[in-house]
């Protein structure tokens, strides 16, 4: 244990350094870090819902919970980050339950009804916490195999992606509610 006359020369380098300018800019580059990490911090269930009625102010405050809880459910069970399971439902449906592409996908993650099937999940593709768990079961599956690129790509396009269309579009999502800085928003390859 450092004696008394050590914890003085301790504190006396520290009362030096405070002094230091190059001291003060570490130390406002460390207060700029917590600030972006406080930023960046997980999605909390409240601000999920906020940002799904801002993007469908029709849903009822019960339906956003719902939704909210199984993307927070996705987070827990599948490892997936609650953000880019909510980037994805607001590129595919606009946070619409009842959401129906002319190509038959359907509900908050637009899950077509044979790859609903194929995972044999109780409920039906129509159900929010249904449908959402397995947009992120597919999500999760092609993330592993493909990287995340090429992951998020696969469940828009399936096994021929073409393009990085869809990727930009999840990713400018993603920015906008917080979940990736600006210049990740626009990187892509192709």
């Amino acid at each position: 244990m450092p004696r008394r006359s050590q914890w003085v020369a301790i504190l006396g380098g520290f009362l030096l350094l405070a002094r230091d300018p190059v001291l003060g800019l570490a130390l406002e580059w460390v207060e700029a870090r917590e600030q972006a990490a406080a930023q960046s911090a997980p999605i909390e269930r409240p601000r999920i819902v906020s940002m799904l009625l801002a993007m469908n102010p029709s849903l009822s405050s019960i339906t956003s919970e719902r939704i909210a809880g199984a993307v927070l459910r996705c987070k827990r069970e599948q490892g997936l980050p609650a953000e880019l399971v909510l980037a994805v439902l607001l590129v595919e449906s606009g946070a619409r339950p009842a959401a129906r592409s002319p190509k038959g996908a359907i509900g908050l993650m637009q899950v077509m009804p044979h790859m609903f099937e194929e995972l044999s999940l109780p409920g039906n593709v129509a159900h929010i916490e249904a449908n959402v768990e397995a947009g992120c079961l597919l999500l999760a599956d092609n993330i592993h195999r493909l990287g995340e690129e090429d992951g998020i790509s696969a469940y828009f396009w399936g096994r021929r992606i073409q393009g990085q269309r869809y990727l930009r579009r999840v990713r400018t999502v993603l920015r906008d509610i917080g979940g990736l800085p600006a210049a990740e928003a626009t990187r892509g390859h192709g």
